[in-house]
């Protein structure tokens, strides 16, 4: 159930990003950036270092809901 509430976080925050994408693009390096292909591999770096994050995010929860088990325990 958490990792749906993650999800749903994560396309909310996402969301608006879809619509900056709508106008005309008039920023010089974003327009070299598609001429040469590179825009793919920022885009790539970019899901990469979001994946790493969130996976972080994960990990960090599950160790806390377990120390938060054992001390409940005790």
């Amino acid at each position: 159930m958490k990792i749906i509430k993650l999800f749903v976080c994560i396309l909310t925050f996402l969301a608006p990003l879809t619509l900056l994408g709508q106008g005309s693009s008039s920023v010089q390096m974003a327009d070299t950036f598609r001429q040469g292909g590179k825009i793919y591999v920022v885009v790539l770096v970019l899901v990469i270092i979001l994946t790493g994050v969130i996976l972080f995010l994960v990990r960090v929860d599950r160790k806390i809901f377990k120390l938060e088990k054992q001390i409940e325990k005790k």
